[in-house]
């Protein structure tokens, strides 16, 4: 099976390449990538903790999902598709905010994405898949600021960034 590839994309989103993505990730190269947020009635937030084999960022907690889009996959047809192989359900997404980040980790890799945060409603229980996901819950946002602050190792570096911008957009 081939590696899967990420899409290089300059300052303005604009593609100039495709790279294996461990590769993308080792350079700390600028790569396409979503991040889905789904929130239910009661404006909690769905989150997942990360499948403890992961090869980074193992057993943290993050939001629904998240990925990067393959070539020729809109963002939203990429959030779908992952959200469905990661969490076991399809709900209408849209887009929202984007922006670039930078997120080192302790075993080398970087993050550097131009993300694009996607969002959905979803009233049901995710079927999780265990190669991806160990758990999952729901969460009030406002919770989730409070849990971020007094707890932050417990969750992924790009979710700390990501839901700040998120909640940003929330209470525009």
């Amino acid at each position: 099976m081939e590696e899967e590839k990420v899409i290089l994309v300059n300052e303005n989103d604009e593609p100039i390449g495709l790279m294996p993505k461990l590769e993308a990730h080792e350079k700390a190269l600028l790569h396409r990538a979503f991040s889905v947020f789904v929130l239910n009635e009661q404006n909690e937030v769905m989150l997942q903790q990360r499948a403890h084999h992961k090869y980074h960022s193992p057993g943290l907690w993050t939001n629904t999902c998240c990925s990067h889009q393959r070539d020729g996959e809109t963002n939203i047809q990429a959030g779908t598709r992952r959200l469905r192989e990661e969490m076991g359900f399809v709900t209408p997404l849209k887009e929202t905010i984007s922006f670039i980040y930078k997120a080192p980790f302790d075993n080398g890799l970087t993050e550097h994405e131009l993300d694009h945060i996607l969002i959905g409603h979803y009233e049901g229980a995710p079927i999780i898949n265990p190669a991806e996901v160990a758990d999952w819950k729901w969460m009030p946002l406002e919770e989730v600021k409070v849990a971020i602050a007094a707890e932050p190792a417990a969750y992924t570096a790009w979710f700390k960034i990501i839901f700040e911008k998120f909640y940003t957009y929330l209470k525009l």
